[in-house]
């Protein structure tokens, strides 16, 4: 049996990874939707969690209040996958570990004119991106619902590090860039608070994927150039990463499925690199 709380699983990486620890049998599956229902097209036994809204200041509290608190959360799966209208958590149940995996809302921006940096949306990326993390892992913490063993994995993005950045891909982007990096930040800080805790905290870049959000901003173009896969695909690597984690990496960014759909990885750190693949800041 294992407790999962995937924030973030009506659509794209979150709905597959959903879809495959229910699929996996044996666990009790928590979905958490902003809408008042959760879809049809998910395995039976997934329980929806309604109304959880991850730009609202209660997200966290809200959230640890809706579990079973006589169960401490094993895995916790949360991916927030956002664009212009919807926010989505799931939960499983574990014996041993814990994971939150957390997406974020994207919106294109430039210094143009037409796509200049637009302030609602931009503390949108930051709210769901960095923010909302810190305060549902501290009411899970709070609450008893992460104990010894327990995984968060943060889904990030290879374009929150610094490092990677490079004129081969320009500038741009600045939220959501900024937002992933606040993120590892954030990832990196409670792995230090929660180490003693042995409750293990990893900072992720799933890989490129073909998703409603890549389309939904253009990127669809790159799609075939760029190595983009499918969310199953994706999510099976993630589900692989995670199961295997241990406090060794906890604090650490990496990229499981390694350097093949990140554009600059050779640009700045040269060629024949690992997969999977340990990321710079």
């Amino acid at each position: 049996m294992a407790v999962i709380l995937v924030v973030g699983a009506t659509r794209g990486l979150g709905a597959s990874i959903t879809k495959q620890y229910a699929e996996k049998g044996g666990n009790t599956v928590y979905g958490t939707t902003r809408s008042s229902e959760g879809p049809k097209d998910f395995p039976e036994g997934v329980k929806w969690l309604s109304d959880i809204d991850l730009t609202q200041s209660n997200v966290g509290e809200k959230l640890a209040g809706l579990p079973d608190p006589s169960q401490p959360i094993d895995i916790v799966v949360s991916v927030i996958s956002l664009r212009m209208k919807q926010v989505d958590v799931h939960v499983y149940e574990a014996k041993k570990e814990a994971k939150i995996i957390t997406a974020g809302y994207f919106a294109t921006e430039d210094l143009t004119t037409d796509k200049g940096p637009n302030w609602e949306q931009e503390q949108r990326m930051y709210t769901t991106s960095s923010i909302a993390p810190v305060f549902i892992v501290h009411q899970l913490v709070h609450k008893g619902l992460l104990r010894k063993g327990s995984k968060v994995v943060l889904v990030s993005s290879e374009s929150g590090s610094i490092a990677l950045r490079h004129p081969k891909e320009g500038g741009g982007n600045y939220a959501h860039h900024a937002s992933k990096a606040a993120l590892n930040m954030v990832g990196k800080l409670l792995s230090l608070d929660l180490h003693d805790q042995g409750v293990i905290v990893s900072i992720v870049h799933p890989g490129f994927m073909r998703t409603e959000m890549t389309k939904g901003v253009g990127f669809d173009k790159f799609w075939d150039e760029g190595g983009a896969v499918t969310p199953d695909k994706a999510a099976t690597s993630l589900i692989e990463w995670t199961d295997k984690l241990d406090i060794s990496k906890t604090g650490e960014y990496w990229a499981p499925r390694g350097p093949g759909d990140i554009g600059t990885a050779e640009a700045v750190l040269g060629k024949d690199l690992a997969t999977p693949l340990q990321l710079p800041w």
